[in-house]
């Protein structure tokens, strides 16, 4: 016991001090930083300025004024100014910078107006979109004034429907708790997803490695290869936990500064505020489970192989599980209760992200979420007694890398063993 509590600390000190782990710590807590506070350095890079110019010819002459006041109430950022010069000349003001772009409104055969807004790009859909929406209400209502509607009749004509989402099912999230839920859920997704495949795949690759270069016949004269593989194992997971705390420490800091900006886009879809604790635990709970399950598979498919660039192949398997899991999850964000999200969550390998997808986005009962949890802990157990054995025989194998063949030879030669 005490040399598997010094290949524990070795492994998870070792990893801990290394320049690629902190290196990527600190990438990582940068794109946390950098996405948490995206409007203020957009705001920033635009020098405290983000208000679009738009230069208006109005051949009308009556709609420029309804115009710019309809475009007020949907976005007061956007200035309009009306100009009198030729479009050629227009056209190079915009080109300096001047304006953002410009627009010409004129009438249609109707007597309604109509226009062609010009700009470098046409990349700022928001924009164009703001802008005829105004004038498609300056529209309605020159339209209405010709056929005789009343200012009641014209707000009647215009005032939304009243449309509400109720669920049938008790205790079930509304569409607003269910967008404040997929914010997290959406990014601990991601979460679970690179940091399963990586420390999963840094096990297999560090086993592969010390085969590689003839380290782990030493280790072996030392340790049992049972007591190093869950050493490596379990001193992963600590290194993810590890920085999975940064990283959700900042992330929550960031967001409770920011939330009062996080408004519209990703954000309007991707709500942030009132999110349950228990969700942040499942999170912890499926990631741990997770790696430990795919690290145990990853280490006896290390031990496989005896050249460090056969580890990459014996181990591309494994990562398309992982990816097809997390598809899987993708695609039921927007659909948790979806009947293959169901089925699928109960596949050992998938469950870790699809589980936490359901418990995350759903009122589900506890031992739904502990039935996942059960799950994973029988299959983690499954896979370390095969895995050990296979790993006993695995780092004594040396050669040609051939996975069906090398797993037969592994578990004969754990016999002997």
């Amino acid at each position: 016991m005490n040399k598997f509590g010094i290949m524990l600390g070795h492994t998870y000190l070792s990893k801990l001090k290394s320049k690629s782990f902190i290196i990527t710590t600190i990438i990582m807590l940068a794109g946390v930083l950098i996405l948490g506070n995206m409007n203020r350095i957009i705001d920033l890079f635009s020098g405290g300025d983000s208000k679009d110019r738009i230069a208006v010819i109005d051949q009308t002459n009556t709609v420029f004024t309804p115009f710019q006041q309809q475009l007020k109430k949907i976005n007061n950022d956007i200035q309009l100014k009306k100009v009198n010069i030729d479009e050629e000349k227009l056209s190079k003001e915009v080109t300096k910078g001047k304006f953002d772009g410009y627009i010409i409104i004129s009438l249609d055969s109707a007597n309604l107006p109509q226009a062609t807004y010009k700009a470098p790009t046409l990349t700022n859909t928001e924009l164009s979109g703001q802008l005829m929406q105004a004038l498609q209400t300056v529209k309605a209502s020159i339209a209405a004034t010709q056929l005789n509607l009343t200012e009641d009749q014209l707000a009647l004509l215009n005032s939304p429907i009243t449309y509400k989402e109720v669920s049938l099912e008790n205790n079930a999230k509304s569409a607003e708790e269910l967008a404040q839920a997929r914010g997290l859920v959406y990014i601990l997704l991601f979460a679970i997803y690179f940091s399963v495949i990586f420390y999963a795949s840094m096990v297999g690759m560090e086993i592969a490695t010390e085969k590689a270069s003839r380290v782990m016949e030493i280790l072996i004269s030392s340790a049992s290869p049972t007591q190093q593989m869950f050493a490596k194992i379990i001193g992963g997971a600590l290194l993810g936990l590890t920085q999975m705390a940064f990283l959700l420490a900042v992330a929550y800091f960031t967001i409770r500064q920011n939330l009062g900006k996080m408004e519209g886009g990703f954000f309007e879809f991707f709500g942030f505020s009132d999110v349950k604790i228990s969700t942040v635990v499942y999170a912890i709970v499926f990631f741990l489970l997770g790696y430990l399950l795919f690290a145990t598979f990853a280490a006896f498919l290390g031990s496989l192989v005896s050249r460090i660039e056969d580890a990459q192949q014996m181990m591309m398997p494994m990562t398309f599980i992982i990816m097809i899991g997390f598809f899987i999850a993708m695609s039921g964000l927007n659909n948790p209760s979806a009947g293959f999200v169901t089925v699928t969550s109960y596949i050992p390998f998938f469950t870790p992200m699809l589980m936490f997808l359901r418990v995350g986005m759903l009122d589900l009962p506890i031992w739904v979420g502990l039935s996942g949890v059960a799950v994973l802990i029988v299959s983690i157990i499954i896979m370390a007694v095969i895995g050990a054995r296979i790993y006993r025989g695995g780092v004594l194998l040396y050669g040609k890398s051939n996975s069906l063949k090398n797993i037969k030879q592994a578990l004969q030669l754990s016999k002997n063993d």
